[in-house]
């Protein structure tokens, strides 16, 4: 049979149905040879104020992060790797968007750098796109767990006009607001200090206001109905009554877990908080592990109030910040292990980082340190020296990125949008300024040098330095046209006024702009003067005309971040039961499984 097959085949012309099974099979053959790779996962992990010197892949020797540095050590290390701002709300909104905040009016302009209250009207403009909603067209199953701190509602309490949920996502179990120290009975207050003593000023002006007017009316100099001193007593009650019970009640009103719209937790409990969170993860990458799937998980930890799960507490070198960092390094193991035991590391992208330096100002009543480490880089969040915006960025693709791939080259955190556009298959939105760029190109040493020749570093609204990756050369140049004033002065942070301003009496203008060159002097310890760099001019000019180009590329926007869309407004405080309960609900089924932390080894 076989051979009169083969003569039928040699010495006769192939019958009609023959010729088509013939071309069918050589089309299926070309397209297996040619067929595109299949789709990645994405698994972007983003810790909160995490300093680029608290792991150890970046230089730490004490904090045991062995998760994170598999990360470097199996993937690639990005160690110029720049967030887009310092502080929390525009740094994520550029994340989410691969554009500077100030095209997307979330980068303020008043001393609200970030929002701090739940019932906020402002937050992330529907009109912006993010990397979800994009890779949610495509078919991907998309989930954030953790912070969100992009606005929730608008109009009214129940609009979600801000919303994970309309950003992108299918599914959310996290916060929508920055954690503050409030948020944890006996971890002090940021604010009320600040709360306290503008409340007992205003007291204090009120009642001389108004017995000052009592007298004069007495005596016969003015005249003032008595119901006018009732009116402006009523309005001075109407102002303060609900100042005082917001501050009083802050943690109930502004510390709450959300499952997709629904609070399931208020006031927010904290203990086991990042086992819940990584119980979620592992359930949200099981649920999906037979279609493409995003996931980004954005830790609340190490934001103050530190916290730590009873099995991380007092373990660590460095008091409740490394146990918190330990216990972040721990829940990334359980990702990778899951990935791992339902073989889908070689087809997720894991992509790590922080969303600006370390809180350098954050210290306990008691002295304790809870602020991270920014390494060999000066200054903290909220400013634009390195050690505020220099970040871990590390990207992690077995079979695809090759194991200890170090780019030196500039990179920022708005890469990730194009970066992940691309590979998902879809194609990056050409209807606006996208100011991210893909980074595979970089990672696969496709290219060598960054296609980022300028950085703009922006202090909320105000740009405050540009980054000049000169062409054919090793230089990277820096200029600041203006800085915070430290202090006390010998410090590198704002231990003044918690975090450092942008604009005002605190901050020393530089005309010409300060001028260092990181590629010699990372620290920024020693500036450029005319005398010690001949091109000293020239790079200023240059600098000042890629800034005149990029000034004129930012559109005219409503700002997301003004003092009307940050103040706190009840009608639009979330609520899961009633006022007269203070709002306190406990839906959170505490169903994970303890699973225990690694016996480390002493460093």
């Amino acid at each position: 049979m076989a051979t009169g097959c083969t003569k039928s085949l040699q010495g006769e012309s192939p019958n009609p149905e023959m010729k088509l099974l013939l071309v069918l099979t050589f089309l299926l053959t070309i397209n297996v040879l040619c067929a595109t790779p299949p789709r990645p996962n994405f698994v972007l992990i983003m810790v909160d104020d995490l300093g680029i010197g608290d792991v150890g892949c970046y230089g730490n020797k004490t904090l045991r992060t062995p998760n994170i540095d598999r990360l470097a050590a199996e993937g690639a290390k990005l160690t110029q790797h720049i967030a887009a701002s310092p502080l929390c709300t525009p740094s994520r909104a550029a994340f989410m968007t691969g554009r500077y905040p100030v095209r997307s009016g979330m980068a303020a302009e008043s001393i609200f750098g970030a929002f701090i209250f739940s019932a906020s009207s402002g937050g992330l403009p529907e009109n912006e796109i993010t990397f979800a909603e994009i890779l949610k067209m495509e078919g991907y199953s998309t989930g954030l767990i953790g912070k969100w701190h992009l606005g929730l509602n608008r109009e009214k309490r129940n609009d979600f006009y801000h919303h994970p949920l309309n950003h992108g996502f299918d599914y959310f179990y996290g916060t929508t607001v920055t954690h503050l120290r409030d948020c944890i009975p006996g971890n002090g207050s940021v604010f009320l200090a600040g709360a306290a003593g503008f409340l007992k000023q205003t007291f204090v002006i009120a009642c001389i206001t108004f017995f000052t007017l009592i007298f004069l009316n007495y005596i016969g100099i003015i005249q003032i109905h008595w119901k006018v001193f009732g009116y402006v007593l009523l309005c001075i009650i109407i102002f303060v009554v609900p100042v005082v019970l917001f501050f009083w009640n802050f943690r109930n009103l502004n510390c709450f877990l959300l499952r997709n719209h629904k609070v399931i937790q208020q006031p927010l409990i904290y203990e086991n908080l990042t086992q819940r969170m990584t119980n979620e993860a592992v359930n949200f990458i099981l649920g999906n592990q037979n279609k493409p799937f995003l996931l980004f998980m954005s830790y609340i930890q190490v934001h103050t109030a530190l916290y730590a799960s009873a099995k991380f507490r007092e373990k660590s070198k460095h008091g409740i910040y490394g146990d918190a960092v330990e216990e972040v390094d721990w829940s990334i193991g359980e990702i990778l292990d899951v990935l791992n035991r339902n073989k889908l590391q070689e087809a997720t992208v894991i992509y790590f980082t922080s969303d600006n330096g370390a809180h350098l100002e954050e210290i306990s009543s008691s002295g304790e340190i809870h602020g991270g480490c920014n390494g060999i880089f000066k200054g903290g969040k909220a400013t634009n020296w390195e050690g505020g915006i220099r970040v871990p960025g590390l990207l992690y693709w077995p079979g695809v990125v090759k194991p200890k791939t170090i780019i030196n080259e500039p990179t920022s955190n708005m890469d990730i949008f194009p970066t992940v556009v691309k590979l998902s298959g879809a194609a990056v939105p050409q209807d606006r300024i996208i100011d991210g760029l893909d980074l595979m190109p970089l990672i696969q040493r496709e290219s060598v040098t960054s296609e980022h020749e300028f950085l703009f570093h922006y202090c909320n609204a105000y740009l405050n330095a540009v980054r000049w990756n000169q062409r054919n050369s090793s230089s990277i140049w820096k200029a600041f046209f203006f800085s915070p004033i430290f202090y006390p002065e010998e410090s590198e942070g704002c231990f003044n006024s918690h975090v450092c301003p942008c604009f005002g009496h605190l901050i020393t203008q530089y005309d010409p702009p300060l001028l260092f060159d990181l590629s010699k002097d990372p620290g920024e310890k020693n500036p450029l003067t005319p005398h010690t760099e001949p091109n000293f001019y020239n790079i200023l000019r240059t600098i000042e005309e890629a800034t005149m180009n990029h000034r004129r590329s930012i559109p005219v926007t409503d700002n997301q971040l003004s003092v009307k869309n940050v103040i706190w407004k009840p009608w639009l405080q979330a609520c899961c039961s009633s006022w007269l309960e203070f709002c306190y609900c406990d839906y959170d089924e505490e169903n994970w499984s303890w699973i225990d932390p690694p016996k480390y080894k002493n460093k």
